[in-house]
């Protein structure tokens, strides 16, 4: 049994509605968050208590992306579309109108970026152009999550009819289409080094997909509610989730056994819906943000 030792090194507060988005920087110091109230903030890991405004939007964000060889950040304004930050000058270079839905995901690979809706498109934007090059319709239902695989040029797509729909890179052809979860599929991670794709849903369960040929290894009852969010560590051994049940747990990656839970009871954890958390690649410390508004820093001893 690995021993795991938690500790809740910063609370950071200053949002003033519930934080739905969370991402690492291009340079890993750096994270940005996003909240209900249209504020996007900048947070250094070597000084994390004073935030930094970014960005102020009329309506809630509830994603981030960056695209690292560019040094910017996407914001996913709700009802407007991309806001594009250049985080050399913290400031806005462009944006570009492109749903009247909400904006549940945005993933950059290349020169392209995805944008998942909540009318189930997932809009193609090409970067260098400033503008909209495809519309992909998959669903009736919303687009909620997007992770991508960059050896196979594939992206994975969990939706809200509880499906999850892979896709080719290049041409944008569809590839599988799995059926596993109960509910809305919120959580989607390709496992780093290895041919894995885990996912996670409001049925609270995980699970483990093999993604030589999409099939189903494995399947977990893993939180008491919804799971919101999973982010794996750089070296591919160990994953987070964190779910409405406001608990973070901590994962094996080899066996998918559950290593450590991170609650309120125990470590002071967030007091309701956690619903981002992210696996630091500049410290290897944990990132974690709530409907509580506040976001939390953990830093793990395996």
């Amino acid at each position: 049994m690995i021993k795991i030792q938690v500790n809740k090194l910063h609370t950071l507060t200053g949002h003033n509605d519930c934080i739905y988005a969370l991402v690492e920087g291009p340079d890993p110091r750096f994270f940005y968050t996003a909240s209900g109230d249209g504020m996007v903030v900048e947070w250094d890991m070597d000084n994390p208590k004073d935030g930094k405004l970014m960005a102020k939007v009329a309506h809630s964000v509830y994603a981030l992306e960056v695209d690292k060889e560019r040094n910017l950040l996407f914001v996913g304004h709700n009802f407007e579309g991309i806001h594009v930050i250049d985080l050399e000058n913290s400031k806005e270079l462009w944006s570009i109108k492109v749903t009247d839905q909400s904006i549940f995901d945005i993933k950059a690979i290349g020169n392209e970026l995805y944008v998942g809706t909540g009318d189930g498109v997932i809009i193609i934007i090409d970067i260098e152009n400033k503008s909209v090059k495809k519309h992909i319709k998959i669903s009736k239902k919303s687009v909620r999550v997007l992770s991508i695989d960059p050896t196979k040029r594939q992206i994975a797509v969990g939706l809200s009819d509880n499906s999850i729909k892979i896709f080719n890179l290049l041409d944008h052809n569809p590839i599988h289409n799995l059926e596993a979860h109960n509910n809305s599929v919120f959580a989607l991670g390709y496992a780093p080094h290895k041919p894995i794709l885990v996912s996670g849903g409001r049925d609270a369960y995980l699970n483990i997909w093999d993604t030589t040929a999409y099939s189903l290894q494995e399947s977990i009852v893993a939180h008491m509610f919804a799971i919101n969010y999973l982010s794996f560590r750089e070296d591919g051994k160990y994953f987070v989730t964190c779910s409405m049940d406001k608990s973070i747990k901590v994962w094996d990656a080899e066996n998918f056994k559950l290593l450590k839970v991170i609650d309120k009871a125990r470590y002071a954890g967030h007091g309701t819906s956690i619903n981002k958390v992210l696996w630091s690649t500049y410290n290897h410390q944990i990132v974690s943000v709530s409907d509580d508004r506040k976001i939390s820093i953990w830093d793990l001893q395996l």
